[in-house]
């Protein structure tokens, strides 16, 4: 019988690591074929960046002192459609070759998905989107994961799989041997949850003043709706923007979770943060272009609308901002997600947040000023103003001027409401509209209600009906208005505990849409 004398050189392995797309991951079986010959192919779909791989492999063997195979080297990352990026499979095709080569034993990488960036020393190096990564490896049934240290905690957030955390490939390899032993990452994840869940670093009780701006941010926590603030520098705008978190209902596990994943993706977790416990708040510069607020890119990646998801996301000075990066967020207003959508492929990432925007009344800033004289022309106000499309404006459900605080009251003794009272009072309402749309899908608070919806639970009484109306035609509100005032109003009412609309509910309301009226926008 005639045997092929190359065979007994033949040695194929498999290893596994993921690639993650949106924000969910695949597994990618990394196959390594070591025979008679002297090549290095490594095939799948890699970027340059995992074609790279190689010197940064060959250097941190033999740093360590371990040789890399001299045959023939194939390398297949399948399925081999998905394209294939980054640097975090230089781990994983390591231990593959060295597996493959017989340097260390190969029985058990089949229980494992690795992954991890080498320095040149053998050092690992952090990855992006490791939750989603650990996510699916423990759908696929793997029994652990090896990871770079820094990442540990992010991956043992994902319960019923063991997380090693490595520091070097020696340590990999010696662990794998079965050398050394490393103990896997637990984390706590309901206790450090619970822990972190309350601490904020602004707090409103720092706000002198400004109580009826207050009390429409707290009516816009308590219902999810967009803000608009309307005022002159120095007013107080991005001060109280900044403390909206602290009074936010706090995130539960499952959003927490969502928030995180979205985060590690995006590469943006701290060293050791196993879990974001708090609501995000993002507060890009009006420089940003249309691509980093909605996500995408060549490699892409979520941008600031989807870090701010099931947070805030505050636009400061709004009309500064490019048209173009404005009318980008109308769809996702809407949809509470974006969909990316290229040549060979489409990518939706969640976006349902609450957006607050600021910005002065005029150029500049100072219309309407009690004290200060307007220097702008009304063309220019207009102008001015006019960079706010309607349909971007129609989506803001409370609009409010602000205006300077007087010195009496920066410097009196009163002592403001701190954010925990105003948040309680929030919670209610927020649990009072969770009761009343728990058997409808895809609605948890006031701001996302339908017009079906408004018609079954924000019909006002006889008195608010003609408040309304009245309001409609002498105030010339907009058509659009009518469903906002109507949607406010009832949060209003949930914070007063109140089955019912009222006529001072909807009074409140209307005071709430300062800047829908005729004249206003482009």
């Amino acid at each position: 019988m005639h045997i092929n004398a190359n065979f007994a050189y033949t040695m194929l392995v498999k290893t596994f690591g993921a690639a993650v797309h949106g924000i969910h991951a695949t597994i990618v079986t990394i196959e390594v074929n070591v025979s008679r010959g002297i090549r290095f192919l490594l095939v799948g779909l890699p970027d340059n960046a995992v074609k790279e791989s190689q010197q940064r492999i060959i250097s941190a063997l033999q740093v360590n002192n371990i040789e890399f195979p001299r045959h023939q080297v194939v390398i297949n990352m399948a399925p081999a459609d998905i394209r294939k990026e980054g640097s975090a499979y230089d781990l994983p095709l390591a231990i593959g070759i060295l597996a493959a080569s017989k340097t260390i034993k190969s029985d058990e990488l089949d229980q494992y998905l690795i992954m991890g960036e080498l320095s040149l020393d053998g050092t690992l190096q952090p990855v992006k989107g490791m939750l989603p990564i650990a996510i699916k490896a423990r759908e696929e049934g793997f029994k652990g994961m090896i990871v770079p240290k820094q990442n540990a905690r992010e991956a043992a957030v994902v319960n019923n799989i063991s997380i090693y955390g490595a520091e070097t490939i020696k340590e990999v390899l010696d662990f794998l041997n079965g050398d050394i032993t490393i103990e896997p990452t637990i984390v706590d994840t309901r206790q450090e949850f619970m822990e972190q869940i309350g601490l904020f670093e602004s707090d409103f009780a720092d706000v002198r003043g400004q109580e009826s701006v207050k009390r429409a941010i707290e009516v816009a926590a308590a219902g999810g709706h967009n803000l608009i603030m309307v005022g002159p520098p120095g007013a107080g705008k991005s001060m109280m923007a900044q403390r909206i978190p602290s009074i936010l209902p706090p995130l539960s596990l499952h959003e927490a979770l969502e928030t995180t994943k979205i985060h590690s993706v995006a590469g943006k977790m701290g060293t050791n943060i196993s879990l974001l416990a708090q609501r995000p708040f993002r507060n890009p510069h009006h420089t940003i272009s249309d691509v980093a607020l909605v996500g995408g890119g060549t490699f892409p990646q979520p941008g600031e609308i989807s870090l701010a998801h099931n947070g805030v996301l505050f636009l400061d000075e709004l009309p500064e901002f490019k048209r173009s990066v404005l009318e980008v967020l109308r769809q996702p207003l809407e949809e509470r997600k974006i969909c990316i959508s290229r040549a060979k492929f489409a990518i939706e990432y969640p976006a349902s947040f609450m957006l607050v925007a600021s910005m002065n009344p005029c150029p500049c800033g100072y219309h309407n000023h009690p004290d200060r004289e307007c220097v702008c022309s009304p063309g220019a106000i207009q102008k001015y103003l006019g960079r706010i499309s309607g349909p971007l404006l129609d989506r803001i459900d409370i609009q409010i001027e602000i205006v300077p605080v007087p010195f009496d009251k920066l410097a009196g003794s009163a002592q403001p409401e701190p954010s925990s009272a105003i948040r309680e009072r929030v919670m209610k309402a927020r649990y009072i509209q969770e009761n009343r749309f728990k058997e409808t899908r895809g609605i948890y608070c006031n701001a996302q209600m339908s017009s079906k919806l408004l018609r079954q639970y924000a019909q006002p009484d006889a008195s608010g009906s003609a408040l309304l109306k009245n309001a409609m035609q002498r105030l010339n509100l907009s058509a659009r208005a009518y469903d906002r005032i109507l949607k406010v109003s009832r949060t209003i009412a949930d914070l007063e505990g109140s089955d019912k609309v009222l006529g001072h509910h909807i009074a409140e309301a209307i005071n709430y849409r300062n800047l829908d009226r005729d004249g206003w926008g482009g």
